[in-house]
């Protein structure tokens, strides 16, 4: 398990604000385009908010600002583009709503952008939606699969049904709520005056945030 306390505060913090459902960032395995129930760039912006993309509408559909395209070459992740939503003060239409790259802007004169500072989990949700939730990325889906990334290279590769994944992060939860870990970060959201159902079901849906492994054991 790893315990990165600030992504959990923010996201708990967005939560609290943004209750919409997210536009999710993009990956490129195997020739195919997924979407990602995960954010990589994060963990980056976090240590450098000053390099976080600014865009110039405001949506509670897109907190962080960006939608990321990443891409598995040769078992390395890789940013393939960052583009931000902006609206085309030159179009005659209104409202006109335009998607544009800023990957230069954020990474200027790097052309191979390898994501080695991400080691954990990419949850890629397949198949037909089973249900949607008008909740960050709190649909469900009929099958899921886990990609377990060390140092930007990935390791493993687990897939589940909608069923096994349920099953899945209820054991990660678990397992993480018999940590010291759990107990700091419940006490820090608790400030806020939220219920202690509310905090385990946030904890439960975003296990895969705080969750570096698939275990050998798992069946």
């Amino acid at each position: 398990m790893k315990s990165p306390f600030i992504i959990i505060l923010t996201l708990f913090a967005v939560l609290n604000v943004f209750a919409t459902a997210q536009y999710p960032d993009k990956l490129i395995y195997n020739g195919i385009e997924y979407n990602l129930q995960s954010n990589p760039l994060e963990i980056y912006f976090q240590k450098n908010p000053d390099k976080r993309p600014k865009g110039t509408i405001i949506s509670s559909a897109l907190w962080r600002g960006y939608v990321a395209t990443f891409e598995i070459i040769d078992k390395e992740l890789f940013l393939k583009d960052i583009q931000i939503n902006y609206e085309d003060s030159a179009s005659k239409e209104t409202n006109d709503y335009k998607w544009k790259s800023v990957i230069n802007e954020v990474f200027p004169q790097i052309t191979k952008i390898k994501i080695d500072w991400l080691s954990g989990l990419l949850v890629v949700p397949q198949g037909k939606l089973v249900n949607y939730v008008h909740l960050s990325y709190g649909s469900t889906y009929e099958n899921y699969l886990l990609l377990e990334f060390n140092k930007g290279n990935l390791r493993s590769e687990k897939k589940f049904n909608h069923e096994d994944y349920v099953v899945f992060k209820e054991k990660q939860f678990q397992a993480y709520k018999l940590t010291s870990e759990y107990k700091k970060i419940k006490s820090d959201l608790k400030k806020d005056g939220d219920s202690n159902k509310f905090i385990e079901s946030f904890l439960r849906n975003y296990v895969s945030e705080y969750t570096t492994i698939i275990p050998a054991d798992w069946e």
